[in-house]
C-alpha cells in the first residue's frame, strides 16, 4: 500500500519517496497501458499519496509559522536569488 512504502523505519512521512511514488503513477497513467482495474488501482493510490503529502505540507508549514511566532516575527520575506549572468538592477 502507498502509505506503508512512503513511511520511513521510523514511521515519519517521507514527502519526497512519497512524490515520487505520485510522479511514477502519473507517468504509468499517461502512458495509457493500463488497464481499467490497473489504472483504478493507481489512481486510489494516487489520490491517498496526495491527500498525504498535502497533510505532510499543511503540518510543516503549521511548524514554521510556530517558529516564526516563537522567535516574534510575522511570517518570512521571500528574497529571489541573483541568477548567473543576469544584469544587475545598479546597472540600469
Amino acid at each position: 500500500m502507498a502509505r506503508t512504502a512512503s513511511r520511513k523505519s521510523d514511521n515519519a512521512f517521507d514527502l519526497e519517496r512519497a512524490m515520487a511514488e505520485l510522479e511514477a503513477i502519473v507517468e504509468r497513467m499517461e502512458h495509457g497501458e493500463l488497464s481499467l482495474e490497473q489504472a483504478l488501482k493507481d489512481f486510489e493510490q494516487g489520490v491517498q499519496l496526495s491527500r498525504a503529502c498535502h497533510q505532510a505540507l499543511g503540518e510543516a508549514e503549521q511548524k514554521v509559522r510556530l517558529l516564526l511566532e516563537k522567535n516574534g516575527l510575522e511570517e518570512l520575506v521571500p528574497f529571489a536569488l541573483k541568477q548567473e549572468g543576469a544584469g544587475d538592477d545598479d546597472d540600469a
